[in-house]
């Protein structure tokens, strides 16, 4: 069984045509809710996951406006408000080169240029204050390390074994 990737939450029906709004969870939503694109809907009850089917989709204040194959009224689609959307994670948009997801990322054990034996820690989250992405480190003991996600510090990703090896800059480490 593959993991699934969450593209999208239904936050509210959109009108009585059975059309909802979709808080978007990707950098890929022109791609993620193109008409005919099939998506699992994870009920916010509990209930079975299933899949729906893109009819139309459009942008409206910062949310997307979408038809779901099948569904006619808002009576038939209310039920699911809450409800996530997702993706196999084996349907990845493809990245150009040195670009990762999040979920690549999180759960790697960095290693500095100047120790690779021992790990400096595990990322455990990625923030994003603005000019560049930051890597929340944690080491087996001590505090939390924030790591630049620049190319003066971060030197090689190694998705595969789950390695990032990083350049040390005076002043990162507490």
């Amino acid at each position: 069984m593959t993991e699934e990737l969450t593209v999208g939450r239904l936050v509210n029906t959109h009108g009585i045509r059975g059309e909802v709004k979709i808080l978007s969870h990707t950098d890929f939503p022109e791609v993620r809710f193109a008409p005919g694109k099939k998506l699992l809907l994870i009920p916010a009850d509990g209930s079975a996951k299933f899949e729906v089917t893109i009819e139309s989709a459009r942008e409206h204040k910062g949310m997307y406006i979408a038809k779901l194959k099948g569904y006619t009224n808002i009576n038939q689609i209310e039920k699911y408000k809450g409800s996530m959307l997702k993706v196999p994670s084996d349907d990845l948009v493809e990245l150009p080169e040195n670009e990762y997801y999040f979920h690549q990322i999180v759960g790697c054990e960095v290693y500095t240029d100047e120790d690779a034996g021992s790990p400096l820690g595990t990322i455990t989250e990625i923030l994003q204050p603005g000019a560049n992405d930051v890597w929340v480190v944690k080491p087996a003991k001590g505090q939390e390390i924030l790591i630049p996600v620049i190319n003066d510090v971060v030197l090689n990703v190694d998705i595969e074994a789950k390695k990032i090896t990083v350049h040390i800059m005076e002043g990162l480490l507490p």
